[in-house]
């Protein structure tokens, strides 16, 4: 850790992501007034750092010597931070001003709050929420995260119905307010995830140890989105079934590991079928190698799981939603988590 520290860190990882530095660092300078600005790089190649040093003197800049991934790269450069609170902001998020005082307000509020995010909206089309974050993160009973704003694909239109303070299950990591030392105090985000819901088993972690995570609709930010990888990128499915799985075998408790992950590895197929009808087959493949691959690092994954704190039941955890999402939205037709 360095020396001089500040209340709020907002670092942004960065891997040649030139253009977006280009189009959302200004939003971020001029509008997070007293809070330190870093850009944490990932070994790009596009012109990223002699760009900022031309013309964001003022930006700090942590140079990682290779392409971590999204957790790793955190990881390493956070450990280089000295704050109460860092934010993880995605290098295509546009903020406007005042954007950080309502989190930082509702959190030194109550210390028991460890996580926080703000309203996510599409940069595109604001009047809609965005797909990663919308109006906070939950998951199902089987483990399956959605947003308040957010079912599968279909986004509900923003008419101010999570302008609200809410406990949620999970922040994204798209625009994730995160006390230092608990950060630290949790061991960081997931290396092995590499990027792809490392933010919901870093907020698993966080509520079983007694910790909060919130969701406030005072603070709203605009995402692009999928500026990395597209959704609809065979990595990215291989990142989200993988990681999908680890995060459940990793955190569930033992009276519901068994049966939650038998049904989710059928559901799994059932997705990878669906994909293959649809002409989508490296999607497919994706899936069978996500599961290969688990039972590959099978090892590792047995003593990431004994290295947790697992807690009580857990569709009785704040922000989980008893019911399954996928019966609702494919059979029901449900398309609004007021639908539920």
């Amino acid at each position: 850790m360095v020396s001089n520290p500040s209340l709020t860190a907002i670092v942004i990882l960065n891997w040649n992501g030139l253009r977006y530095l280009q189009e959302f660092l200004p939003s971020v300078v001029a509008n997070s007034t007293g809070c330190e600005v870093i850009v944490a790089d990932n070994a790009s190649t596009d012109g990223s750092i002699p760009f900022l040093q031309e013309h964001f003197p003022q930006v700090r800049i942590i140079q990682n010597d290779d392409n971590y991934g999204f957790c790793e790269g955190y990881n390493i450069a956070l450990r280089q931070v000295d704050a109460k609170y860092y934010v993880l902001l995605n290098s295509d998020v546009g903020v406007p001003p005042n954007w950080t005082e309502p989190i930082i307000q509702l959190m030194e509020s109550d210390e028991n709050i460890a996580v926080c995010q703000p309203k996510i909206v599409s940069q595109q089309h604001p009047d809609f929420f965005e797909y990663a974050g919308a109006g906070g993160g939950m998951l199902d009973a089987l483990g399956y995260p959605y947003c308040r704003g957010r079912l599968f694909e279909t986004l509900e239109e923003d008419k101010g119905q999570y302008n609200n303070v809410a406990e949620v299950f999970w922040a994204t990591g798209a625009c994730m307010f995160v006390r230092a030392n608990v950060f630290h105090g949790l061991g960081g985000l997931e290396p092995a995830f590499f990027a792809h819901m490392e933010e919901i088993d870093f907020c698993w972690r966080a509520k079983n140890v007694g910790y909060k995570v919130m969701y406030n609709g005072h603070s709203q930010v605009y995402h692009v989105g999928g500026g990395t990888l597209h959704k609809s990128n065979p990595r990215k499915t291989y990142l989200n079934f993988r990681n999908g799985m680890a995060l459940l075998y990793k955190n569930l408790p033992a009276g519901e590991l068994f049966s939650t992950v038998v049904i989710r590895i059928l559901l799994d197929w059932l997705a990878a079928l669906r994909m293959l009808l649809a002409g989508q087959s490296a999607d497919a493949k994706a899936v069978l190698n996500a599961h290969a691959d688990l039972l590959r690092n099978s090892k590792y994954w047995r003593q990431r799981r004994k290295e947790q704190q697992l807690k009580g039941t857990f569709p009785a955890m704040s922000g989980v939603y008893r019911g399954s999402i996928v019966w609702q939205y494919f059979v029901r037709q449900r398309r609004t988590v007021r639908e539920l």
